[in-house]
């Protein structure tokens, strides 16, 4: 993981959600440097989805801020994540069922620089270079995730395998320096979730990661740190190894045997839990 200055980072300081007497989340801090991935577990209920929806604007958050190079984050609407470099995907795929793949893609673009209203009603060379500009991202996303055979179907002719792939990929065209993923394993065979590791180690190359997931062994083989939460709260932050030997951690979340990834083969280390994550 590269180092850089705590301005690049994203950071959530003190978020507090209530719903009436509910407080969904509590005090909860915590932050992504650039190039790394930060894994978010803990039970149902524990206040994952929350803290995404707070995350990605869907959700104002009672008390507490968010910052993202060094800049704090007010009034964030989701429409407005891939201005400023933030990209996300969501529990179920969120595609858009009368457009084609490409279409879909192209439309995670989001707010990004487009042409001029003049140039694109009359066609004008700036339009049809932007277009062309943002076709060939859209491909070059889909090409990257094995699914650029697929730029010409429709979402509901795929199957779910391919259609989370497609939804990734349209995370990916905005070019993120943070991306932030919702229970990406949810429906993949352990190939299809190897293959999701693999990638996300990747990624991190060029952007933060913020993974949302309940399959503890791709969150132990393929995050740099791991946030715990518990009825709202932060109860431990750290490696996947200082994580996995934290006595709270093992008897609330991962069972009695945890063991860590094989760093040498790259295999992946297996995880009895006690409760969903």
């Amino acid at each position: 993981m590269p180092d850089a200055p705590p301005g690049a980072r994203f950071e959530v300081e003190g978020v507090t959600v209530r719903f009436g007497g509910l407080v969904a989340l509590d005090g909860v801090s915590l932050h992504v440097e650039p190039g790394e991935v930060l894994g978010v577990i803990g039970p149902n209920g524990a206040g994952k989805t929350t803290l995404f929806n707070v995350v990605c604007g869907f959700l104002t958050p009672s008390e507490g801020r968010l910052s993202w190079r060094g800049e704090r984050l007010t009034g964030l609407k989701p429409h407005k994540l891939a201005g400023l470099g933030i990209a996300r995907t969501l529990q179920g795929v969120g595609l858009f069922e009368g457009m084609t793949v490409l279409d879909n893609v192209m439309a995670g673009a989001g707010t990004r620089p487009r042409a001029g209203f003049a140039s694109a009603l009359f066609g004008l060379p700036r339009a049809d270079a932007e277009e062309a500009q943002l076709r060939a991202r859209a491909l070059a996303a889909l090409d990257r995730l094995n699914a650029a055979d697929y730029a010409g179907r429709y979402p509901g002719s795929l199957p779910y395998p391919v259609q989370k792939r497609v939804a990734l990929a349209r995370a990916l065209v905005s070019e993120p320096g943070l991306l932030m993923l919702d229970e990406p394993a949810a429906g993949l065979s352990n190939d299809e979730m190897d293959e999701l590791g693999d990638l996300i180690r990747e990624l991190s190359g060029t952007m933060g990661v913020m993974l949302v997931e309940h399959h503890m062994d791709l969150v132990m083989r393929v995050c740099d740190r791991i946030t715990v939460l518990d009825f709202g709260k932060v109860i431990a932050t750290g490696t996947p190894e200082q994580v996995r030997s934290d006595p709270a951690v093992l008897a609330a979340y991962l069972g009695d045997e945890v063991e860590a990834p094989a760093a040498a083969s790259g295999s992946t280390g297996r995880v009895s839990t006690r409760k969903d994550g």
